[in-house]
């Protein structure tokens, strides 16, 4: 029933930037909050932001100043736009609701690579 759909994953140098998106289905967007979530190889999946219905958001420190979540409610759609990137950032990227109670089965994520 509920589908999210990531996309916009790129292989980029250092120092570039990118916009993921996701796109919500099967869902009254607008009332729940929701969250980037990224997995790099041999870690757990970490919280990387947060916005809730309101728009307010949050950020991990590893990305703060750097990333910035934001959301469009008609047009059911989630952003994470990724400035100044490093190799540390390499993972991939998923997004789910918030809070961990209303969260849905994985997507297939969206490869953020950054190499030079």
């Amino acid at each position: 029933q509920v589908q999210l759909v990531e996309s916009g994953g790129d292989l980029v140098q250092p120092g570039g930037s990118l916009r993921l998106s996701c796109v919500a289905s099967g869902i009254t967007f607008s009332l729940y909050a929701m969250g980037w979530y990224r997995q790099a190889p041999g870690n757990e999946r970490e919280l990387v932001a947060t916005i809730g219905s309101g728009s307010s958001a949050k950020y991990a420190d590893s990305v703060k100043g750097r990333f910035t979540i934001s959301r469009d409610n008609a047009k059911r759609t989630l952003y994470l736009q990724m400035n100044s990137l490093k190799p540390e950032d390499t993972a991939v990227y998923y997004c789910n609701l918030e809070p961990s109670y209303n969260r849905q089965s994985w997507g297939q994520g969206t490869q953020v690579t950054v190499s030079s």
